[in-house]
């Protein structure tokens, strides 16, 4: 494991290597979803093939890189990325990107083909809900906090009985231990994308992920942006909400590694 705190401008963003340190071994980088930190894929990593570097990130706000000060754009979001995957020598990578990570990931596969050569794009799209839906969450987080919206987010993450269980807990921590300015940036983000025409544009293998009781990017939404890539794959995930990686890992896991064996990633 190497942690490593890069500087791009004003804000030191973290990121952690773990697996095969080495920059030439095959490379697969995650970005996490609004809300949570780099130990979303906490689950996800022990069940990847040997041999793997893998590369996590804390995108601004969240976690332990810098939190300036809100709103934030898609675009720093995709150059944040950009500046941890030049810092640490990121070519030819599978990119993993599930919600908001999964925006980021494709702005950056439209800007860095030399950085992405394969795609995952789990429980996102290319655009997510309305300006009045993001304001009126930023407006609800201002004046009551996050804890006031924390119940009905885990209804919109997690299938029924999850969100009914023990194992919701820290998730939910998590999610209300984020600081204000980081999660109604990050809102604000999401709320100025519309990826639709450049994500058309994208000609590299693609899978798209989503998750049957996904009450945040429906499997309908996250398949309607797979589509826009020609011969990209699509799979559901059933009785998974928004993060399935937590719910399903194993399922999880086990559509990252076919779809590396089947583009020659391992």
């Amino acid at each position: 494991m190497r942690e490593h705190h890069i500087k791009r401008g004003d804000v030191t963003l973290y990121a952690r290597e773990d697996g095969n340190l080495d920059a030439s071994a095959p490379t697969i980088v995650f970005a996490n979803s609004l809300g949570t930190d780099m130990r979303l894929w906490d689950a996800i990593l022990p069940l990847l093939p040997e041999g793997l570097r893998i590369v996590r990130m804390d995108k601004r706000g969240h976690g332990k890189s810098d939190c300036p000060p809100a709103p934030y754009t898609m675009g720093m979001l995709v150059s944040d990325a950009e500046a941890i995957c030049d810092a640490l020598n990121v070519r030819d990578a599978l990119f993993v990107g599930l919600s908001i990570g999964g925006m980021i990931a494709q702005g950056l596969a439209v800007k860095r083909l030399d950085i992405i050569r394969s795609l995952v794009i789990s429980n996102t799209a290319a655009k997510i809900g309305s300006p009045k839906l993001w304001q009126d969450r930023i407006d609800a987080v201002r004046t009551k906090g996050i804890e006031s919206i924390a119940d009905n987010v885990m209804e919109r993450w997690f299938a029924k009985d999850f969100a009914k269980s023990e194992a919701v807990k820290p998730w939910r921590q998590l999610l209300v231990d984020t600081p204000v300015e980081g999660y109604t940036g990050c809102c604000a983000a999401i709320s100025g994308t519309d990826f639709y025409t450049p994500t058309s544009g994208l000609r590299l293998p693609t899978l798209g992920i989503a998750g049957s009781e996904d009450g945040s990017t429906p499997p309908d939404l996250v398949r309607e942006t797979v589509e826009l890539i020609p011969g990209s794959q699509f799979k559901i995930i059933r009785k998974a909400g928004h993060l399935p990686c937590v719910e399903k890992p194993q399922e999880y896991a086990d559509l990252l590694i076919e779809f590396m064996k089947a583009t020659g990633h391992v």
